[in-house]
């Protein structure tokens, strides 16, 4: 093509009939866009409704969006609907609102914080551990304990971001929090996912719109209640709280904290994005585990040299070092169930990418769940393999063909957080218990604002040997 040759648009399938796509999208986004990258290429784009939506599906694309000319581009459609739950926190908010926040959260998530953080996780494994024995102690049959692990381990995942973020505040009103948040997420999801859903927001009568409300009021009643009293007492706890309360921007001319609003919206962000993705790490591997025995026993193998046989102990931070093959398998689990399994940006401007033009106002969409299953990248790509994690094997690769995470000015400020706590419940928890599949167990996708069990992961809890 010659340099003056006009761009030509990406290609479009022929919709049967209108709205189509996005009734297919709707049905099945993880098919409706396997086949889009499959019959389409690279670059590849659709209507949905009103919504001119280009799927990009090769790493050097992805950079291009996420990294190079992340300036272009605004979050999605879905994510400003976010806003509803959300507010302007990290994970909604644009422009020079979102890089003040950044500044002020980044040092709450800074190395040596997190690693402070870690003493909580662990405790908070341990509690799961002695819940499952004593599971298992009471059941008089000799029959395995039945467990849904998606459900134990939101529990300790809502624990844990309880336990960091507000300190011991919320230990007695968890249960609480926990079917609000629950509450929250599931309705959002379908309002979000519905074409008329800002209409629908708008109708009280609805007892979904209720309880939706109803279980935001909670939420933000708990938060603004103990912005209230940490700012009474002017007590620093250690928690993210504490750093967020006290958090000044170094690039305000006479410094500068958040308000409570601020506060609010990313002790929420914190709640939801902090409990939600990590649960669904941990279930899926779990899940993947059962399947494959052999990567089970090797990860075994490590944690009784680290940890002692017959789980003498559970894992602490300082252990994260040695615990290489269990953080391999979790980087394996997130390949192929990453708990954010698409991102969606909008164009703010005409651009061009792979040779394509694409309008302003187009939404991009890049999906991990694709490109971290693409043969081009992954050879074998449908295999589990915690080898491929080798620290030699990485380099063969592009860089974005791997983003659990996300990437660029916007990448998920606590994935050092994440990958602390999600290492060192596997660990705690495995080095005593193997989990296998409920002979009824029904596994099928959820994919909605992350990658969930669609009807949780009914597991059987067993002593290892």
């Amino acid at each position: 093509m010659s340099p003056t040759a006009p761009l030509s648009p990406p290609p479009v399938p022929r919709a049967r009939w209108p709205l189509a796509h996005l009734v297919a999208f709707r049905r099945d986004p993880l098919a409706f866009l396997a086949t889009l990258a499959r019959e389409h290429g690279d670059v590849a784009s659709v209507r949905m409704g009103r919504v001119r939506v280009v799927l990009v599906n090769h790493p050097d694309h992805i950079k291009d969006v996420l990294v190079t000319r992340h300036r272009l581009f605004v979050k999605g459609v879905g994510l400003q609907r976010a806003k509803l739950l959300l507010g302007e926190g990290l994970l909604t908010s644009e422009g020079e609102l979102h890089r003040r926040q950044r500044r002020l959260a980044q040092p709450a998530f800074h190395h040596q914080r997190v690693m402070g953080y870690g003493e909580v996780m662990a405790a908070k494994a341990e509690e799961v551990d002695r819940r499952w024995q004593a599971a298992v102690a009471h059941r008089s049959s000799g029959a395995p304990a039945r467990l849904d692990v998606h459900a134990e381990m939101m529990r300790v995942a809502l624990a844990v971001v309880g336990a960091t973020l507000f300190g011991s505040d919320v230990e007695a009103e968890a249960g609480e929090i926990g079917a609000a948040l629950a509450t929250s997420l599931e309705v959002f999801d379908k309002l979000s996912t519905t074409p008329f859903a800002e209409l629908l927001e708008r109708l009280p009568v609805l007892p979904s719109v209720r309880r939706f409300r109803r279980a935001r009021r909670l939420l933000d009643a708990t938060i603004h209640r103990m912005i209230r009293e940490r700012r009474a007492s002017g007590e620093d706890r250690g928690d993210l709280l504490s750093m967020l309360l006290l958090a000044q921007d170094p690039e305000a001319a006479a410094g500068g904290g958040m308000t409570d609003a601020q506060l609010r919206d990313e002790a929420m962000t914190i709640f939801l994005a902090g409990h939600e993705t990590t649960a669904n790490a941990l279930t899926w591997t779990w899940y993947l585990l059962a399947r494959h025995p052999e990567v089970e026993a090797r990860l075994h193998a490590e944690l009784d040299t680290v940890l002692g046989a017959r789980g003498a102990r559970g894992a602490v931070p300082a252990d994260l070092a040695r615990l290489s093959y269990t953080r391999m398998v979790l980087a394996e689990s997130m390949r192929l169930f990453p708990p954010a399994w698409v991102l969606g940006r909008q164009a703010v401007a005409d651009f061009e990418i792979g040779g394509h033009a694409v309008p302003r106002g187009s939404v991009v969409l890049m999906s991990q769940w694709l490109t971290q299953r693409d043969a081009r990248w992954w050879p074998d790509p449908e295999r589990f393999d915690p080898e491929r994690w080798r620290e030699e094997a990485p380099g063969a690769r592009p860089r974005f063909a791997y983003y659990p995470f996300g990437a660029g000015p916007r990448i998920c400020i606590g994935e050092q957080f994440a990958w602390m706590e999600a290492t060192l419940v596997l660990a705690t928890l495995a080095r005593r218990w193997r989990l296998r599949l409920a002979p009824d167990a029904q596994v099928a996708l959820l994919p909605s604002i992350t990658l969930r069990p669609r009807f949780g992961m009914p597991m059987l809890l067993e002593a290892r040997g």
